[in-house]
């Protein structure tokens, strides 16, 4: 099989490789004109300055006012749970204050000099002795009542009595004992007060 002739042995002319290669143009670059460039004047920076400054400020007291009603919100959830804690046994406490006045009125309803009847009362008197001791463990404190200048926020005035024995307006009498928790009160103390006796005429 005969080989076919190059394209050189049949034009007989020897082709340069410039001739084949396809020369591809080079794009011109366009010329980059100078941008001046704008600076604000004084008077813009100044005022963007200004803006700036009242910004920070208004964020600056929106950030103390948030920390301030964050610290009053913590100060006011710890004192809600020192009064839980100080206050759950209210309602307890103020049940067994009935218990505790009956049994104050059988001691004093065992009047009888009989043994059985004294020692009834030696075990009472011991028994109201614990349950008091008991009550003050827990800041179940009675009131003070007798004798006193009477007070609104303690005494619950039942009845007023003309006497000379007492100043007027002093607890002569108290017909239920008043006890606090913790300072704060459980049952006002119910009492008599003294008059001043009328004047003779």
């Amino acid at each position: 099989m005969s080989e076919e002739p190059s394209l050189h042995e049949q034009t007989g002319k020897v082709i340069a490789i410039e001739d084949v290669e396809e020369t591809t143009p080079v794009p011109e670059e366009p010329a980059i004109e100078p941008v001046e460039a704008e600076f604000p004047t004084l008077e813009v920076l100044t005022e963007e300055l200004a803006r700036a400054r009242q910004q920070a400020e208004q964020n600056r007291d929106a950030m103390l006012r948030t920390q301030a009603e964050m610290e009053n919100l913590r100060r006011r959830t710890d004192k809600d749970i020192q009064d839980a804690r100080k206050f759950a046994l209210e309602r307890f406490a103020r049940d067994l204050l009935a218990v505790l006045d009956s049994l104050e009125l059988g001691i004093q309803a065992a009047g009888g000099d009989s043994p059985e009847v004294a020692k009834l009362r030696e075990g009472s008197e011991l028994t109201l002795k614990q349950f008091l001791s008991v009550l003050e463990k827990f800041n179940v404190v009675p009131v003070e009542a007798l004798g006193q200048k009477f007070n609104p926020e303690l005494h619950q005035a039942m009845a007023m009595e003309p006497t000379a024995e007492a100043e007027p307006n002093t607890v002569v009498k108290v017909f239920q004992k008043g006890y606090t928790l913790n300072d704060r009160l459980l049952r006002p103390a119910m009492v008599v007060i003294a008059q001043a006796l009328p004047q003779q005429t």
